[in-house]
């Protein structure tokens, strides 16, 4: 079954569930309900004492499946406004939608489903006869705010997931219990690697020790890949002057997410939300020639997004995102060499964890223009050229519209964890319209100005949310160059403390990150808390041990290794870290 398909099935299930809730309180005011990457969703306002929770669940869903039992053919119409007015008079969110869309010059159109006649401009599967019963859920309530104002009513979101047979939808179900057990946010506290406090705010996280050292190594990678390509790091600082983002037209389209400073002297300055207009001012300070061409700039370095409370969970979603950000300044005769560049440093990156991935093209919505910065023609040109530098590539590649970013198109990497999820992760973007605000240029070999192109870089996307992927992906179980402890030192009493003590220090000095437990625990619990906190080696140190002058070695993953010089072990451990095992 083909993405449209699935698409118009699960769209259907929407105005079914519609119709159900409808049944379960007539004066429900229902506001929208589209498809899903999953499933589906629809809005409501309930009328007093007839709002639903989880445990309403079950019973819509027999009412659903009622539905499709009579059948039905969804019947589509294209209206008039005053039409549109009448049938839904009732309906204050569908009025609001009907005054947007009449005023835009728009055709009205509904869809009838049953006796249920919604705002819809479609799909709908042909008839009620495509959809399985036993292949649909109803998952979860939430609150939405309408169209996602903090300042509009909150509703009630009922969310649904449903797919094209009835083992399909299990295997989703399967796929939802494994994704619990390996929740970041439960596992990020049991590793102990990064924590919240009411005290700081949602969606500040304070990161730990452990999950320090995890940060670090990710960062230390991407840079170890982009050092072969000769990019240079920079500075920025945390906020600016409001002018800056004036200028790059970022002010005006994410007024509601910055965060505002005004100083004791009547200026305003905004907290940053992205590095690249700072990045242009680096690139401007001084004249370029053609032979100077391309700049490659990087920073790691955290952004702020004033994100409504409502929105933020664990790591996926934070108000502090911190960004392995770099910025290529380049002539456009230079644009597919730099960009197969990157993308080489993508690849290399996520082979490194065994993700699969795909790539998105992301374009802009011809029918939503106005989100964006910059010309048609300027725009067509980018994404005629993104289109191409992927086919060249071989890549296993998708169009998306509306995904495209505020200054140009870009190309998402789509990666498929272990669980056989997909999530965007790195992100390249080609920008010709900063260049164009900042008048960025370079001396071409006639000694005119040149305009350049920006190319925009993040490998990890965000550090917050690419560290829950990789905790998801891994169970916890980290690389053993990836985690904070590699190996820990386990002495079965306290006469083996000395030399356990000693080859903990020996470890230490060849920078493999060594953790002796001195607790008074019976080896077995010793063991229990290593296995618990996911170590990928560790030592028991008894009296052979001590009189052998070695040490017994135990995997996480491979059991039982067995006894060598402490040399030998330095020497495993160092090649494995190195080949990024």
């Amino acid at each position: 079954m083909t993405e449209d398909s699935i698409g118009k099935i699960r769209h259907s299930l929407a105005h079914v569930l519609a119709l159900a809730v409808r049944k379960h309180d007539p004066e429900v005011k229902i506001a929208i309900g589209p498809s899903t990457d999953v499933g589906f969703y629809y809005d409501f306002e309930f009328s007093e004492g007839k709002g639903v929770g989880e445990e309403n669940l079950k019973k819509l869903e027999k009412e659903m499946r009622n539905i499709l039992k009579r059948g039905f053919t969804p019947e589509y119409k294209e209206i008039s406004a005053n039409a549109a007015r009448a049938i839904f008079k009732d309906q204050p969110y569908k009025l609001e939608l009907i005054e947007e869309i009449a005023t835009l010059g728009k055709q009205i159109t509904t869809y009838t489903v049953a006796d249920f006649t919604d705002l819809c401009e479609g799909p709908h599967v042909a008839d009620s006869k495509e959809i399985k019963p036993d292949a649909f859920t109803l998952s979860h309530v939430a609150g939405a705010y309408w169209r996602g104002s903090e300042k509009n009513t909150m509703l009630t979101r009922i969310y649904g997931v449903a797919f094209e047979t009835k083992e399909d939808l299990e295997t989703y179900q399967l796929q939802m219990e494994e994704a619990k057990k390996r929740d970041h946010r439960k596992l990020g506290k049991e590793l102990d690697l990064f924590t919240f406090s009411n005290l700081v705010g949602s969606g500040l996280p304070l990161w730990t020790p452990k999950g320090t050292i995890i940060r670090k190594e990710l960062d230390a990678y991407v840079q170890e890949l982009r050092k072969k390509y000769n990019y240079q790091t920079v500075t920025v600082p945390h906020f600016t002057k409001k002018d800056l983002y004036e200028k790059s037209g970022h002010w005006d389209k994410f007024t509601d997410e910055l965060f505002r400073v005004h100083t004791r002297e009547g200026k305003e300055f905004a907290v940053k939300p992205m590095n690249c207009p700072h990045h242009t001012q680096i690139f401007d300070r001084q004249p370029h020639s053609y032979r100077d061409m391309p700049q490659r700039y990087a920073e790691t370095t955290m952004v702020y997004r004033d994100e409504q409370s409502g929105e933020l969970g664990g790591l996926t979603r934070v108000l502090s995102i911190t960004q392995d950000d770099s910025h290529v300044f380049c002539r456009d005769a230079q644009v597919k060499e730099e960009f197969f560049s990157i993308w080489d440093i993508v690849d290399t990156f996520y082979k490194t964890f065994g993700f699969k991935l795909r790539v998105r093209l992301s374009f802009h919505d011809p029918e939503e223009f106005e989100k964006h910065l910059g010309t048609k023609e300027v725009w067509e040109n980018a994404e005629n050229a993104l289109r191409e530098i992927a086919q060249s590539r071989g890549a296993d590649y998708f169009e998306a519209k509306g995904e495209a970013a505020l200054y140009g198109p870009k190309i998402d990497f789509m990666a498929m964890d272990s669980i056989g999820r997909e999530h965007q992760v790195a992100t390249i973007q080609l920008d010709m319209n900063l260049p164009e605000r900042f008048d960025l240029t370079c001396t071409n070999e006639k000694g005119d100005p040149e305009r350049i192109v920006m190319i925009h870089c993040a490998v990890m996307g965000s550090l917050e949310r690419f560290s829950a992927v990789l905790i998801e992906h891994f169970a916890g179980k980290f690389p053993l160059w990836l985690s904070p402890v590699q190996v820990s030192v386990l002495p079965i009493g306290d006469t083996h403390s000395e030399y356990a003590q000693k080859v903990t220090e020996l470890l230490k000095a060849q920078n493999i990150r060594a953790e002796l437990d001195t607790s008074a625990e019976t080896l077995g619990k010793k063991i229990r808390n290593v296995k618990l906190n996911k170590t990928p080696y560790f030592l028991v140190i008894g009296d052979e041990e001590v009189t052998k002058d070695e040490v017994t070695l135990e995997s996480r993953d491979n059991g039982k290794i067995g006894s060598m010089s402490v040399e030998t072990l330095t020497e495993k451990i160092l090649k494995e870290v190195a080949g990024k095992i």
